[in-house]
């Protein structure tokens, strides 16, 4: 497939079936598989034999239960009627995150597409360490670099069908090499391509900010970079105000988990309404176009049909909760349409789009795409201030104190995406 130039994508957003103009994108939710299998790689040799069982609904939710069927979802069909539902709810656009790892289906992404009318904006890049293929160990920086970018420019995993984003990027705790060389090579995709990125990070409350610190390093672009699973990552206000204040965006990707259980680490998961008490503290100390929000369902029995809260269950209930809750429409509206717009739309690629600030628009860079990959020609952005490309203000950074708390590593036995 012919590789889109950066011309052809500045101003536009990328969809499975094409680009599309960003005003299409309408209310939208930026963090769901909709085709995927989070089954850990060494079990999914296991016969899909034993069926899901109601009864055990609660054995499922809380990770006791790890029947694979309950972690695998490659039916094109469950996922249209998942995504017809969250249309008739109001919902236009989703972004969809079944990445490397977790067998990702571009062609049935875009089947789902077509049946629907939704907008589907796939990732693209690698999931965490222990699910990525044996042949990444060796890989370098610039070759995962390449490989995004392709999968932006012309077409991934073997189709012709490109991603709008780049990630989610995943990370484990610890942080291993391999993965700091994929955020790296996405570091350079956003700076190619003029995408935003997305990361899962470990589940510890200091690593989103080492990847602040990553970050700034490689001169990513800030503004147009989100910090995936707040909820179930950040439990204090200083860490948390730290990173609004140094200028990402932060993702609140796990409505409708309601229960303090969380089968991946020793927290207290929060439920919707402290998540949205969360993102209140956030607005209201000034942070305007850093929120987002979604589901993140990545087992079979989140979904609908099979008595979950399915991908519906922002526009029908957490929507009308914010409301209850003295959200204003104008803070709704950037929440669900204005900032997932400004992210989805493509700036202009190249190092350079940071010079006048972050994420507007500007001439292509000079600087060729070997020369970024070799470490020479990128500017170093200062902190992210002023409007974004789509004219949605972030917050100049600062800084906050932080303390220390683990929660450790998945272990290696469960299923978990989250």
């Amino acid at each position: 497939m012919a590789r889109l130039s950066r011309d052809e994508m500045r101003g536009k957003a990328q969809t499975v079936l094409g680009l599309v103009d960003p005003a299409e994108l309408g209310s939208t939710i930026m963090h769901e598989p909709l085709l995927w299998n989070v089954t850990p790689p060494g079990r999914r040799h296991e016969a899909l034999t034993e069926p899901l069982d109601p009864g055990r609904y609660w054995k499922y939710l809380t990770a006791q239960d790890d029947n694979p069927a309950n972690t695998t979802q490659k039916d094109v069909g469950v996922a249209t009627r998942a995504v017809e539902e969250f249309v008739a709810e109001g919902g236009r656009t989703v972004v969809e995150l079944t990445i490397g790892g977790l067998e990702p289906d571009p062609e049935g992404l875009a089947q789902v597409a077509r049946a629907t009318g939704a907008h589907l904006v796939m990732g693209c890049g690698h999931y965490v360490d222990d699910y990525q293929d044996p042949a990444n160990e060796d890989r370098t920086v610039d070759s995962f670099a390449r490989e995004m970018i392709d999968q932006v420019q012309e077409g991934a995993w073997g189709t012709g069908v490109r991603a709008g984003i780049v990630g989610e990027i995943g990370c484990v705790w610890p942080w291993t090499e391999k993965e700091k060389r994929v955020l790296a090579g996405a570091v350079i995709a956003q700076q190619e391509t003029g995408a935003a990125l997305t990361i899962h990070p470990a589940r510890h409350e200091d690593h989103p900010w080492m990847l602040v610190e990553f970050l700034r390093d490689r001169g990513a672009d800030l503004s147009r970079t989100i910090i995936d699973h707040i909820d179930r990552t950040i439990f204090d206000d200083d860490r948390l105000f730290r990173l609004a204040d140094a200028g990402v965006v932060l993702e609140w990707d796990l409505f409708g988990q309601e229960a303090t259980y969380y089968g991946h680490a020793d927290i207290d998961m929060p439920n919707d309404g402290a998540r949205l008490k969360a993102i209140r503290r956030v607005l209201d100390r000034g942070h305007r176009g850093q929120v987002v929000i979604s589901h993140d369902i990545c087992h079979v029995m989140q979904l609908s049909e099979w008595g979950g809260h399915g991908y519906g269950h922002i526009h029908r209930s957490v929507i009308p909760l914010m409301r209850k809750r003295g959200f204003t429409e104008s803070e709704v509206a950037e929440i669900m349409v204005e900032t997932p717009r400004r992210l989805l739309t493509f700036i202009c690629g190249g190092a350079t789009q940071r010079e006048g600030g972050a994420g507007r628009p500007c001439a292509p860079s000079a600087s060729s795409l070997a020369g970024r990959l070799a470490g020479r020609g990128c500017v170093r952005p200062s902190a992210p201030t002023g409007a974004s490309g789509g004219g949605w203000p972030t917050r100049a950074p600062g800084s906050g104190p932080a303390a220390s708390r683990t929660h450790g590593r998945r272990s290696a036995g469960a299923s978990g995406r989250l």
